[in-house]
């Protein structure tokens, strides 16, 4: 456990004039932090209050400290860790500290998302053919939501989104189409641990026809700070039967009207100034590449969102492809076209 005492000894440190007797006394502070034995967390007492920080990032920060040549550079990062240690930079949507912003290394940045593998921890499992991908929702909750925030995911399926909301301590919504799949995602998502107490709750109704704000007071809310989602990519994967089901729609303009119906009952229940993602990949169909994901993007334009960023996610192979790498590159040098290895994330802002 790290005390304001560490604070204090950095700080005695900035009054010493000799470089060679701060380095040694930083090296102090390295090897006892080593011997403390942490899952890679440690907790600071700070104005009071309890906060988890990286034992990897602490250490990087006093190590670089160590290797400095000067002692004006050397009491340069002492004053920024310091900072770090005492002080919060809060931004509007979200839990981060900006003062330890390289604490957060795991946070994407860039428009490239080059994920190699699906998390799997918790209760997450790849069974529903066509979820995404849990890193997903992760990043986003982290990202442009606080603790105790509202998520709502129009397009339920198996339950990522509220699984990761009740992980990161976000309350979710989740709308599901289908009983049977709502059922199953109710069951799966229950199974989550809920160290935040937050709440997570079910909708079975089609989103295209809700008035969420009505769905919204059931549960004693009445915005969400977060939305998410993630349609039927037409009709790649048939998820039912019903009319209703945007994998059924019998053209792409019937599917574009029937996912702009959803993006306009949905906007009015998001906070202005808060943001919204969708994901959506494209579809290649009688020897011409149909562009679902850009088509997407303007529908939700079309209803009053700001396109903020344009993701590129690499797209592992499918169910259906997994087995058939050299059929699949046969058939695109013989067909003269790419094979789908991507997909888009758009983040919108209301």
């Amino acid at each position: 456990m790290i005390t304001t005492e560490l604070v204090d000894q950095l700080q005695y440190l900035l009054k010493n004039d000799e470089l060679d007797l701060v380095k040694q006394n930083i090296g102090v502070i390295i090897k006892s932090l080593d011997k403390k034995k942490t899952n890679g967390n440690l907790i600071i007492h700070s104005n009071g209050e309890a906060e988890i920080i990286s034992k990897t990032y602490l250490l990087k920060e006093l190590n670089q400290i160590s290797k400095t040549y000067t002692l004006e550079r050397t009491r340069y990062y002492i004053k920024r860790l310091i900072k770090s240690l005492s002080q919060r930079k809060e931004c509007k949507v979200n839990d981060l500290n900006l003062n330890r912003w390289k604490e957060y290394n795991d946070l994407l940045t860039d428009s490239l998302w080059v994920l190699p593998r699906r998390d799997k921890t918790g209760v997450h499992n790849a069974g529903y053919w066509g979820n995404f991908i849990p890193q997903i929702p992760n990043q986003f909750l982290r990202r442009f939501t606080k603790k105790g925030e509202w998520v709502l995911d129009p397009f339920l399926g198996s339950g990522t989104t509220l699984i990761e909301c009740r992980k990161l301590g976000r309350n979710g919504i989740g709308v599901e189409l289908q009983t049977k799949v709502l059922n199953l995602a109710r069951e799966l998502i229950r199974k989550e641990k809920n160290p935040f107490k937050i709440k997570t709750e079910f909708i079975n109704g089609d989103s295209s026809e809700l008035n969420f704000k009505t769905e919204l007071k059931r549960f004693n809310c009445e915005s969400v700070q977060f939305l998410i989602l993630h349609p039927p990519y037409w009709d790649i994967i048939k998820f039912s039967e019903r009319e209703n089901d945007l994998s059924n729609a019998e053209s792409v303009e019937e599917f574009l009207k029937m996912f702009g119906k959803v993006a306009a009952k949905t906007f009015p229940v998001l906070d202005k100034g808060r943001f919204a993602a969708v994901v959506i990949g494209d579809k290649y169909s009688s020897g011409e590449w149909i562009p679902l994901g850009f088509y997407t993007m303007q529908e939700m334009l079309k209803r009053g969102y700001k396109l903020k960023s344009t993701i590129i996610k690499n797209f592992d192979q499918t169910t259906a492809k997994r087995n058939q790498h050299e059929l699949w590159r046969y058939r695109a040098l013989a067909g003269g076209f790419y094979i789908f290895k991507h997909e888009y994330i758009f983040l919108f802002t209301k």
